[in-house]
């Protein structure tokens, strides 16, 4: 009897433990089930929602990833050398030759240098052929669900299935990062709606398949948000002796860099342009220096990595195969 007893009372305490665990933190079903009528409260179709949603379900790797992400763990040399060596060099003129026509066209229209976004696409997809593989209503329904940042997620999740709604992709291609970035240009899908263009026509931004779209999607992004035609990222330097920390955070005149003894990394004089700009150092003091200006900044706007921001600075500069001495 008192063996009958304590088991019952043992599954008692079983349950209601599991039943206060579920209350503390609904399990995934019920979240998206109420995700879902938020959904249906702003006019996102019943089909649309089916359809997305069919098989979702949380994904380990995702948050895996989240929590492991590359630039906690690798070197700045480590990641350039990921993300820049000679064969995407290569590629990156040859495509530079390939849309030569889109890219002029696109110039003339967004003030953006062909090499930048080629560097820019080769940097985020290889060229279009590693867009990712993860459903981005999978992996966005994981990390809102997950809770560190869902309510960035959250949002990101409604705005992709908008997209999906507006009928600019089906569900099955929706792929992309395990962060849920999207397409050729490996934009999120609030940037989506507030950059991606149509460009060929077809009454689609199709970021995914169609070239053209994805890479004035990428030229109206950066010309949005300040990109200058006449002017470069900026360029890597050589720092004198006894560089204080904390003086390259402040912008400063190029002739003022002079004068403080910065100069181009081959130790040649800086440009005489009335510019100004400030100095990143990505790995801290025992890393290159680069002296940056105004499109840097944009690029950090696309993503606010100093890795990131170099990297696509770098890889347009060889691109083009510009010297370092190569005036604004």
């Amino acid at each position: 009897m008192w063996k009958l007893v304590s088991g019952i009372a043992l599954l008692a305490c079983i349950v209601g433990f599991a039943a206060a665990e579920e209350t503390e933190t609904p399990d995934f079903d019920r979240w998206l089930s109420e995700f879902r009528t938020e959904a249906l409260a702003r006019d996102i179709d019943t089909a649309t929602l089916d359809a997305a949603f069919a098989e979702t379900r949380p994904l380990d790797r995702v948050l895996e990833l989240d929590r492991h992400q590359p630039e906690s763990t690798l070197s700045f040399d480590a990641y350039l050398a990921r993300v820049i060596n000679d064969k995407r060099v290569r590629d990156g003129r040859a495509r530079l030759e390939r849309h030569g026509k889109l890219l002029a066209q696109l110039q003339e229209e967004y003030d953006v240098q062909p090499h930048v976004l080629v560097a820019l696409w080769g940097i985020e997809s290889d060229f279009g052929r590693r867009t990712g593989s993860f459903s981005v209503i999978d992996a966005l329904a994981t990390l809102a669900y997950d809770g560190r940042r869902s309510a960035f997620f959250r949002g990101e999740l409604m705005h992709a299935l908008t997209i999906l709604d507006d009928g600019h992709v089906e569900p099955a291609r929706m792929l992309g990062s395990w962060a849920g970035a999207m397409g050729q240009p490996q934009f999120m899908p609030s940037s989506f709606h507030a950059y991606a263009v149509d460009h060929d026509g077809d009454s689609r931004r199709d970021i995914w398949g169609s070239t053209a779209d994805a890479l004035a999607s990428a030229a109206n992004y950066l010309a949005t948000n300040g990109w200058r035609g006449d002017l470069r990222w900026g360029r890597e330097v050589r720092l004198p002796e006894g560089f204080a920390e904390g003086i390259g955070d402040e912008r400063r005149s190029l002739r003022e860099w002079q004068e403080l003894g910065v100069r181009c990394r081959n130790g040649s004089t800086l440009p005489t342009a009335d510019v100004s700009g400030r100095v990143v150092r990505p790995d801290g003091s025992a890393g290159p220096a680069y002296l940056v200006y105004d499109n840097y900044e944009v690029l950090l706007h696309w993503n606010r990595s100093h890795y990131f921001a170099s990297a696509v600075g770098i890889l347009s500069d060889r691109i083009r195969a510009v010297s370092v001495g190569t005036p604004l």
